[in-house]
């Protein structure tokens, strides 16, 4: 007879970009309904305002009946639970621009920059997917809310920033949504 495995606890903190955004709350939802993952979400202020303009905002209550939007940069309080291992891993996505530039400069004057602080102080394992890569034309397509294709160009700052995240240390950056699925398993198979 088989152990069933046990869900991860995982938290998971998402900021104001729409890049990403849909595939990133599709990939959750499976992984939550699998029973491979429980889930704390905390949102930015922007999150909230991305999340409803993608008609999202009410998906996460299927996915987490624990969601926290940012009063402050430790309210609702997520760095004590992170930092005494109330959960695996911290995961940020997706990452915006400003947020991975607060990041690697060390600022933590947000809800998600301060989990991500905090985090790493407590040797929490960080997965981050930033909105702003690195891509051979510079270039980055995304979806609109209403499914259409809106094609951006990816500012040099952004990438030497998207860089600098790959450098730290603590901080595994993924580069597409689908990638979530693939550390959940490893925590699970670790798990068993």
């Amino acid at each position: 007879m088989s152990a069933k495995r046990l869900p991860v606890r995982i938290a998971w903190g998402i900021t104001g970009s729409g890049d990403y955004m849909p595939e990133t709350v599709q990939v959750m939802k499976k992984i939550v309904e699998r029973g491979d993952a429980k889930v704390a979400i905390f949102l930015s202020k922007s999150a909230v305002s991305v999340l409803k303009w993608y008609a999202l905002f009410k998906e996460l209550e299927g996915i987490s009946p624990r969601v926290m939007v940012e009063k402050g940069p430790n309210e609702p309080f997520i760095a004590g639970p992170l930092q005494v291992g109330k959960f695996k891993f911290l995961l940020v996505a997706p990452a915006t621009a400003n947020t991975v530039a607060k990041i690697v400069n060390g600022i933590a004057d947000s809800l998600v920059t301060n989990a991500v602080s905090q985090a790493h102080k407590g040797n929490v394992p960080i997965y981050i997917l930033p909105v702003d890569q690195e891509t051979e034309t510079g270039k980055v397509t995304t979806l609109l809310p209403t499914g259409e294709k809106i094609e951006l160009t990816i500012r040099d700052v952004d990438l030497e920033n998207f860089r600098k995240l790959k450098r730290m240390r603590g901080i595994t950056v993924i580069t597409r949504p689908q990638e979530i699925e693939e550390i959940i398993k490893r925590y699970t198979d670790l798990s068993n």
